[in-house]
């Protein structure tokens, strides 16, 4: 019997899967980076393994009033820990004045919200586990070439390794989705710096893939005249459409649309 109402407007899809939760919070690895927050913890099914593991200081954020009730009446130590609100609005330098992973399931409706939220942080983010659509999780971790090939994929491949770990069918949740989901784990790489201006890439990114049909030469015209570099569309690269870029081509087709 469920104790909180899932909420369609929340897009919440409670996981009751217990083998599934402790598989999540095992692809969290151990690590010197203790702080951990939960976004959108709902009835606690990954709370309540992440509160079992010694190397981890939990902090939670979660939007639903009837869920943090649920939780501060069936676990112990929530006061302080647990945050009612939402994280696309928390300021997460008052949360934690270091490093801190994330983990969570969460909510389809926002997920890609919540990468780019990330990425805003990603020098104190080194590791995220989370379930997401299978759809957007596959998108993620693609490689250039394929039509699922995308903005969130080149943006956050920039910056982490994209991990596909495994799937989750509908039975695993209650009320099930329609959609499959799937658990994906992000490590920070090596990268420190783009070698190119980072809002013009993000920029070059975006408008690339929002025309993807289009070739380059016509989907980025409008950056290249803003820029005064439309001599640089004779270059080759732009015969080619987005999905054919790797991180590196775009990181060099920025720096062609700046030098």
């Amino acid at each position: 019997m469920m104790e909180v109402r899932a909420k369609k407007a929340l897009g919440q899809h409670f996981l009751t899967d217990q083998g599934i939760a402790a598989g999540i919070v095992d692809a969290l690895g151990e690590s010197e980076v203790r702080d951990t927050l939960e976004i959108g913890p709902g009835m606690g099914v990954l709370t309540r393994y992440l509160t079992e593991r010694k190397d981890i200081d939990l902090k939670m954020v979660e939007v639903d009033g009837e869920s943090v009730d649920y939780l501060m009446s069936h676990f112990n130590g929530m006061q302080g820990k647990l945050m009612q609100a939402d994280y696309l609005k928390l300021n997460m330098e008052k949360v934690f004045p270091g490093k801190y992973r994330v983990i969570g399931n969460f909510p389809y409706n926002i997920s890609s919200q919540i990468f780019f939220k990330i990425l805003e942080d990603k020098d104190r983010v080194p590791e995220v586990v989370c379930m997401i659509q299978k759809e957007v999780a596959e998108r993620i971790a693609e490689k250039p070439g394929s039509k699922t090939y995308g903005i969130l994929s080149v943006l956050l491949q920039a910056w982490y390794d994209i991990e596909y770990l495994f799937t989750v069918g509908s039975g695993a949740f209650c009320p099930p989705p329609k959609v499959q989901s799937a658990v994906i784990r992000l490590k920070r790489n090596g990268r420190t710096e783009l070698g190119c201006d980072e809002a013009l890439f993000k920029q070059v990114v975006k408008a690339a893939f929002n025309q993807r049909r289009k070739t380059l030469r016509n989907a980025l015209r409008q950056i290249a005249l803003q820029n005064g570099k439309e001599e640089t569309l004779s270059d080759g690269v732009f015969d080619l459409r987005a999905e054919k870029l790797s991180v590196e081509d775009f990181i060099a087709l920025t720096d062609k649309l700046t030098r």
